[in-house]
């Protein structure tokens, strides 16, 4: 197969529902006489997704609101609406997306309010009901950066909510749920950041991974600044813009023409965003490929062989068409290598928090008092 072959092999699967339950969940383990539930969390900037030791999976926009006055209220009939329902009625809400770069939001009580309901609809999406007698234990995937400084503000989220907590970096769950434990290198494409964690069978030190504020986000700025100075009588939204990388986003020599629909002084028109779409998705190409080259220069050499062809893609951002492909061509300078895409980009950071958890002895686990 030709690389251009390679490239146009590649497919974007379709995104599931915010709510996907499987059917036939298995009873929740049993220790020490109780029921115990654990649950993965990838918290995400843009979506988060919870995967459950009772079968449940599920993935909600990460997005909080609030009613902005008593007309809203009356309208909405609920006090705080969390996901999809949150931005399809944005206009009668205080909206918060409390996650920025991977991390909560600095200098905002509103927006830790924010993360904790987040958490806290996750949780009830996958069962975890206080008061039912159910032990909660959480592994929740987080940025590497965001290890270092927001972990007290998750405990704080989460206490009340689970009676065990365990924080882990998003790329080390998906090397640890895919059992790619020695010799691999993940780099996880996430909305807010791109994170790498390089593994070498046992926990990655600080030294091991990196957290680049190039990702998703980014993308979307770019788009949008250069489809507005292309057409600047073009009325459109970051919602749009995202909407429109998300379903036609691509790196290299296009395919085909990318046309989309917006008002133009008030008279719906197609305008041609194919280049915009090119460059902006293409801006995360060389940071990113910087950042793997010099995570393998660091490895021992007689190792560097074997993490060059074992380089996995994850996150929702990887599933950018050819961006793979182009990451590759990157690693020539190092004498190749092999990138390979996970099969479910969605939820392979929750179902690998999941995985540590059902691993992890009692001992591991960090006791958080209700």
């Amino acid at each position: 197969m030709s690389e251009n072959d390679e490239i146009q092999a590649e497919t974007v699967p379709e995104r599931p529902p915010e709510k996907a339950p499987e059917p036939h969940s298995p009873p929740p383990p049993q220790r020490d006489g109780g029921e115990i539930l654990n649950v993965g969390i990838d918290l995400g900037t843009s979506r988060s997704a919870i995967s459950a030791s009772n079968g449940q999976r599920h993935l909600v926009e990460s997005y909080v609101g609030w009613p902005i006055d008593m007309v809203a209220k009356k309208v909405l009939k609920k006090s705080v609406l969390v996901g999809t329902p949150a931005i399809e009625n944005r206009t009668m809400l205080d909206l918060h997306r409390p996650l920025e770069r991977g991390m909560i939001k600095e200098g905002s009580d509103k927006d830790i309010l924010a993360v904790r309901e987040l958490l806290g609809h996750l949780l009830r999406l996958a069962g975890a009901v206080r008061g039912t007698g159910v032990q909660v234990r959480a592994v929740v995937g987080v940025p590497a950066e965001a290890m270092r400084v927001n972990k007290q503000q998750l405990r704080t989220a989460l206490a009340g909510s689970v009676d065990g907590l365990m924080i882990v970096s998003e790329p080390f769950a998906v090397a640890y749920g895919l059992d790619a434990l020695l010799h691999s290198m993940v780099i996880d494409i996430g909305a807010g950041t791109t994170d790498f964690c390089v593994m070498r069978g046992r926990f990655p030190t600080d030294d091991d991974q990196r957290t680049l504020i190039r990702a998703g986000d980014s993308i979307d700025d770019m788009l949008m600044k250069l489809v507005s100075e292309r057409y600047p009588s073009a009325q459109f939204t970051l919602y749009m813009v995202r909407a429109w990388k998300e379903a036609f986003g691509f790196v290299g020599p296009p395919q085909q023409k990318v046309e989309v629909t917006v008002p133009i002084d008030g008279r719906p028109s197609r305008i041609d965003i194919t280049e915009p779409m090119r460059l902006a998705c293409e801006s995360i190409i060389e940071p990113i490929s910087e950042t793997i080259l010099d995570l393998l220069c660091r490895i021992d050499p007689e190792f560097q062989e074997k993490v060059r062809s074992n380089v996995i893609l994850s996150g929702g951002s990887s599933l950018l068409s050819g961006l793979r492909a182009e990451l590759q061509k990157s690693m020539r300078t190092l004498g190749g290598g092999k990138i390979h895409n996970v099969k479910d980009p969605v939820y392979d950071g929750s179902d690998g928090c999941l995985a540590i958890a059902l691993d992890a002895s009692d001992s591991d686990w960090e006791k958080l008092a209700r």
